[in-house]
């Protein structure tokens, strides 16, 4: 009784309001139709049964949605400090921002990092550095059964698919690739024109749904396949085992955002659903994995091939070693995709606690590589939070030859960490198919940031590598990385992580490795 009752006061008000405001003037009709509104609104409010907040608090339970609406941005403008953001800081986004327009990327007064917190790391500078070298190393990519070598940059364009980027996203990183001299990975979403007509360096992702290269039925097309991976364009085609945000899960591309140029693209029904499967149907066994990469070089007549990867169990990576082995051929690179990666959407516990973090999986696939002896013929590309010159270092120094970058990339072409990449709303128009919000990324523009980024983030690495004493990154030891434990004592990786000496599996395992690759099946992904 007393809920109708407000109810009644609520509509009787707003009606009141109404009356004013139809026989009095004019100004008090202005004054009359927010008091209308409210009333309407406070009656509602009672009425519905959805939010319990606004059946207890009417209109003013609307505050409570305003904030958590904008919850994101007060924390992000006002609150969080300049080095404690997530998933990047202000400090990192800032670099970023200044590298990209060509400004001045430096900080007076010391740093605001506590150098004595658990975890902080460094690297060591050497009492005789070195110059840094005029021109960048770049590295070869291609083993004894590849036709084309490719020789990638230091630091590279990420896999970010068109669809979940903006046309003229990717109009702007394959620029920036093209004028900058290094690779643009085309994430799992198809070969699309936005990545052919700059001209840059592409390597061609193809995931579980084998978009751009499928049959109706969504298995893999060989001649399409052939025929794509022929362009000159494309220097390396890289198969997607899983992806650092979500690691064993497959995705769904709803039917309403499947529009003509993206069924296209991906060769798939225009409006409908569509489905990427969390397996592969081209192979079930390491050993399959294996001959199929070895397919895949031999169809695109014999470009660099490899595979991507969040790394998971050691047991089954050392399975795919083996395979390797007794089939007597490996890919020519892994990329290695951190459990802290993220452009793609996921799940909440998929992206927090599924997954290997990109320091523990560099030093799995490295090491499993050297214990094999396999690894002088495969080329290791780093992918998660790559950043700054210290990120893609700290990265050489774990086991990687080249780094890859995506939401720092994203960063220089205007994303502001809005973190809707998965609802279409992007306010920067870098991860949306809304034409009005993709038409504000001007390609002119972005284009020269993209590839001021990726070279001013290379000079920097090299500076840095110069201060330690080394010109060239095959030369970086995992002595010159320091992590401290606690604040009174500090290790390095020499000291905290064991690094295999070339061939040690095959000769005899140490114990810390005996059981996993006594398990290691080549006929068995063995959990």
């Amino acid at each position: 009784m007393i809920r109708k009752a407000i109810v009644a006061l609520f509509l009787a008000g707003g009606i009141a309001a109404a009356v004013a405001a139809a026989v009095l003037s004019p100004w008090w009709c202005l004054a009359a139709v927010p008091l209308c509104l409210l009333g309407l609104v406070g009656a509602a409010d009672l009425l519905q049964r959805e939010h319990s907040v606004l059946r207890n608090y009417p209109v003013l339970g609307h505050a409570r949605f305003l904030m958590e609406r904008i919850r994101p941005e007060l924390q992000q403008y006002f609150i969080e400090r300049n080095y404690d953001g997530r998933p990047f800081d202000r400090d990192v986004r800032s670099i970023v921002y200044e590298r990209a327009k060509g400004t001045e990327a430096e900080q007076p007064y010391g740093t605001e990092r506590d150098v004595y917190q658990p975890g902080y790391e460094f690297l060591v500078p050497s009492m005789a550095p070195c110059p840094v070298p005029e021109t960048p190393p770049r590295v070869r990519i291609g083993g004894p059964d590849c036709a084309h070598p490719y020789d990638m940059a230091l630091l590279n364009v990420s896999a970010m698919s068109f669809g979940s980027l903006s046309a003229n996203a990717v109009l702007a990183l394959n620029g920036g690739a093209a004028a900058g001299g290094f690779a643009h990975d085309t994430g799992e979403g198809g070969l699309s024109e936005y990545h052919l007509r700059p001209g840059g360096d592409l390597v061609w992702e193809i995931g579980t749904g084998y978009f751009g290269c499928r049959t109706p039925d969504g298995d893999f097309d060989p001649g399409e396949f052939a025929d794509k991976a022929a362009h000159d364009h494309v220097k390396c085609v890289s198969l997607k085992l899983s992806q650092g945000a979500k690691p064993g899960i497959g995705g769904v591309l709803p039917g309403a955002k499947v529009n003509a140029e993206i069924a296209k693209v991906r060769d798939v029904p225009e409006g409908k659903t569509v489905i990427s499967p969390p397996y592969h149907r081209v192979f079930s066994t390491p050993r399959e994995l294996v001959r199929f990469i070895a397919r895949m070089r031999e169809l695109s007549g014999g470009k660099p091939t490899g595979f991507k990867l969040c790394v998971g169990s050691r047991r089954q990576f050392l399975a795919v070693c083996k395979a390797m082995l007794a089939e007597g051929t490996a890919p020519d690179f892994i990329i290695v995709d951190g459990g802290e990666g993220g452009t793609g959407a996921a799940p909440l516990e998929f992206a927090d606690h599924v997954g290997t973090p990109l320091t523990e999986g560099l030093l799995t696939v490295h090491n499993a590589l050297v214990g094999t002896g396999l690894r002088d013929r495969v080329r290791i590309g780093a992918s998660g939070k790559i950043a700054t010159g210290t990120d893609l270092v700290k990265r050489l120094v774990q086991g990687a030859d080249y780094g890859n970058a995506a939401r720092a990339m994203m960063f220089a072409v205007g994303c502001i960490q809005a973190q809707r990449c998965h609802t279409n709303t992007c306010p920067t128009g870098v991860t949306t198919q809304d034409p009005r919000r993709a038409r504000a990324l001007d390609v002119r523009d972005k284009t020269p940031r993209v590839q001021r980024f990726q070279e001013a983030t290379v000079a920097s690495a090299l500076q840095i590598m110069a201060s330690m004493g080394v010109t060239d990154p095959a030369d970086l030891r995992p002595h010159m990385l320091r992590r401290r434990i606690d604040p009174y004592t500090e290790r390095s990786y020499e000291e905290l992580y064991e690094w295999l000496e070339p061939g040690q599996l095959l000769a005899g395992s140490p114990q810390s490795w005996a059981a996993d690759w006594k398990a290691a099946d080549p006929d068995h992904f063995t959990v």
